[in-house]
């Protein structure tokens, strides 16, 4: 038997999400707390360790690469508001255009053009299947993942890709 859970409009959801949101980030006690808070629709915190040293390295230079071929605005552990929430994306690129539109207060409310999962041992495809398409639906034309051995996989919303079509030449191995 298969389970389909219908998420809320994300424009439905962007005013909650929002509202969740500023409320966690002013609360002193959650301040205190080292570690990656998310939340899911009904703004319920999903609270994961900080990313491992491997993982930040790898993000730092995923978003080296990123600035170096691309320009533009490169951040990392960026709050994306999706039909399910905020999810914490590990690298994003976006453009000085898609800055000025997306961005609502410390969250930004349409997906950067570019959004970089790196995989955790812990992550299933499952959530990584369920992270892009929650990224799709919130405007992002790439989706891309940094494999534990920094092997990158491109997507865009019609499937897997050779190369990434906004920055052909970004590495395919990411080094560290």
């Amino acid at each position: 038997m298969s389970l389909a859970i219908q998420l809320p409009p994300r424009d439905d959801q962007q005013e909650f999400n929002l509202r969740v949101w500023e409320r966690l980030l002013a609360d002193p006690e959650l301040a205190k707390i080292e570690g990656r808070f998310e939340t899911d629709r009904h703004g319920h915190i999903i609270m994961t360790p900080p990313p491992g040293y491997h993982h930040g390295g790898c993000q730092f230079e995923i978003g080296y690469q990123l600035r170096k071929l691309l320009g533009g605005n490169v951040r990392t552990e960026c709050p994306l508001s999706t039909s399910d929430g905020i999810k914490a994306v590990d690298v994003v690129w976006l453009s000085d255009l898609r800055e000025a539109t997306a961005l609502n207060g410390q969250v930004l409310v349409q997906a950067p053009e570019i959004c970089v999962e790196v995989l955790s041992p812990s992550n299933t495809p499952a959530e990584m299947e369920e992270k892009m398409a929650l990224y799709f639906d919130a405007g992002a034309e790439e989706v891309w993942f940094c494999e534990e051995g920094g092997t990158m996989r491109f997507h865009s919303a019609t499937g897997l890709l050779e190369r990434s079509l906004l920055c052909p030449d970004f590495p395919a191995l990411i080094e560290i």
